[in-house]
């Protein structure tokens, strides 16, 4: 069977606060270990990847060790940037005089419900393209569970940026074709707005048309490039995190129902925090007693996936040499 370091892309996910940072963090050592160049990423806003290498990281690609860098995404810059590269864009393909309106619209953007989403998901698209010219695996430390499937999925969010984009760029009867092109019937037939997006005439089109035309198409393509990404198999291994506890093992449930309808693959589950054998005491006894019925729920219920068991540790996981006996651990489970 193919270790998952051997893939080219690693998205960990899960509920929060059961250990998706310590088991990324431990599969980049792993890899390295094995001789590949990793790059792991921490999408999350409550980042956690700087506590566990016990360095400061931050946005920017910082070296951790051979083989290992890492960077923290910071969503609030990410848009930022993104609604300014927008707006430069758009005030490129229109009149002075309306430039104040751009301004108005796109201000209003950063902070509509979904823009966050959408500016992290085309910075993580394009990371993904980045980074595959100078690592071999690229782990993505991702959000609680509800946010990593809105990046993975995003149901509604990328057809409704297109579409406002091009009214936000004009009403006219040019743009309202060009909307028909990129989102037919308004978007309210797509399924999925990664979809292949249509190749629009750009025939007859004036200047700006064009270039507003082909600019959103090359966004969409690269959505596109990314989805057939997450979907792929040998390229890609999406994992969630859960402890033997009743609130991750629903979450979990729901989140794998979930990539199960956009047909996303699961590669497996790390079962994290399992008392060691060598653990004792009556308060342990019990503790273990409940933990067994937890575990079985866990290999009913996800009797399909790929189950891999990490021990409780003793003490914090913090530093290289915590993070390294977790891939131990990992490593002895099967990854």
């Amino acid at each position: 069977m193919t270790a998952v370091t051997d893939k080219r892309l690693i998205l960990i996910g899960g509920k929060g606060g059961v250990g998706k940072t310590t088991v990324s963090s431990s599969l980049s050592l792993l890899a390295a270990s094995r001789g590949k160049r990793v790059l792991v990423v921490s999408t999350d806003p409550a980042h956690s990847l700087a506590d566990a290498f016990d360095c400061k990281i931050g946005d920017r690609l910082t070296h951790i060790c051979d083989g290992v860098d890492a960077l923290e995404i910071d969503p609030d810059k990410a848009v930022k940037e993104h609604i300014e590269q927008v707006t430069a864009q758009m005030k490129r393909f229109t009149r002075p005089d309306m430039f104040t309106e751009i301004e108005r619209q796109m201000r209003l953007t950063q902070q509509s419900p979904g823009a966050q989403e959408a500016a992290l998901l085309e910075r993580i698209c394009r990371l993904i393209e980045e980074a595959e010219q100078d690592y071999d695996l690229l782990i993505f430390d991702t959000a609680p569970t509800g946010h990593t499937l809105r990046l993975l999925s995003l149901p509604e969010a990328m057809a409704a940026w297109t579409q406002g984009m091009l009214k936000q760029q004009g009403r006219s009867e040019k743009l309202a074709g060009v909307l028909d092109h990129l989102t037919p019937k308004a978007g309210k037939d797509i399924a999925n707005p990664i979809a292949d997006p249509k190749q629009a005439e750009t025939d007859g089109m004036d200047d700006r048309t064009r270039q507003i035309t082909e600019r959103l198409l090359e966004r969409q393509r690269l959505f596109q490039r990314s989805r057939r990404r997450f979907q792929d198999t040998n390229d890609t291994a999406l994992m969630f995190v859960l402890t033997p506890e009743k609130l991750p093992i629903l979450e979990t449930q729901r989140a794998v129902a979930a990539l199960a309808e956009e047909k996303l693959p699961l590669h497996g589950l790390v079962i994290n925090r399992v008392l060691p054998a060598t653990a004792d005491g009556d308060f342990l006894a019990q503790r273990r007693q409940q933990e067994l019925q937890y575990l079985q729920d866990i290999e009913q219920s996800f009797s399909a996936l790929q189950r891999y068991q990490v021990p409780l540790m003793a003490t914090d996981i913090q530093g290289l040499d915590a993070l390294r006996q977790i891939a131990n651990h990992l490593q002895q489970a099967g990854l």
